[in-house]
């Protein structure tokens, strides 16, 4: 088994900027929320898409560590 090379591509790039805004513990994430609020609903919807996906592949993920065979 070799070592798995994960391609650097722009959703990558994307995901590793979001995760470090979003880390900043100086951010206020309500007053952030009430930005997008107020941005216009496709911004909104594709953020809750993002965190849609982010969710099921987490859960996916924590069954895959819980099979014991």
């Amino acid at each position: 088994m070799g070592i798995r090379r994960i391609e650097n591509t722009k959703e990558l790039r994307v995901a590793k900027q979001i995760s470090n805004l979003v880390n900043d513990l100086t951010l206020d994430l309500d007053q952030v929320g009430l930005y997008l609020a107020g941005n216009h609903s496709v911004t909104y919807r594709r953020i809750l898409e993002i965190a849609e996906a982010a969710r099921w592949e987490k859960e996916e993920r924590d069954k895959d560590d819980n099979f014991l065979f």
